[in-house]
């Protein structure tokens, strides 16, 4: 089965900061794109960034450049999302997101691409408020 657990959401302030968490099975860690979505009310679901575990090559939305950074711990088979300079704006719920790698994947230039994945978390929220 595969599965995906986040954490790490919670409120809080402008300015502040968060670091979200997505805990995956060895396999799906290693044979998946893994990322993260968002989904702020009455709004479309939105990538934000996603990355290639096999290389820690990272792929982010135009708007996530700045202050949004992922990142992997192979030992634990956990993506990370750490958010900086959060506005209000950025609430929404927080998706961690799985699709499978091809059967071959050249590992020196993979790049996992930003499009609706297939496997999904439950999700965490974040709140901003002023």
């Amino acid at each position: 089965e595969v599965k995906l657990v986040e954490s790490g959401g919670g409120a809080v302030q402008v300015g502040g900061s968060l670091t979200l968490s997505c805990e995956a099975s060895r396999y799906t860690y290693v044979s998946h794109c893994m990322g993260w979505f968002r989904q702020a009310p009455g709004k479309e679901r939105e990538g934000i960034a996603v990355i290639y575990t096999g290389s820690g090559r990272a792929t982010y939305a135009a708007s996530a450049k700045d202050r949004f950074t992922i990142s992997q711990d192979n030992a634990k088979n956990t993506v990370y999302l750490q958010m900086n300079s959060l506005k209000p704006e950025d609430t929404a719920m927080y998706y961690c997101a799985a699709d499978p790698l091809p059967d071959t994947v050249e590992v020196a230039t993979w790049a996992c691409a930003l499009y609706e994945y297939k496997i999904w978390g439950q999700g965490t929220q974040v709140t901003v408020s002023s």
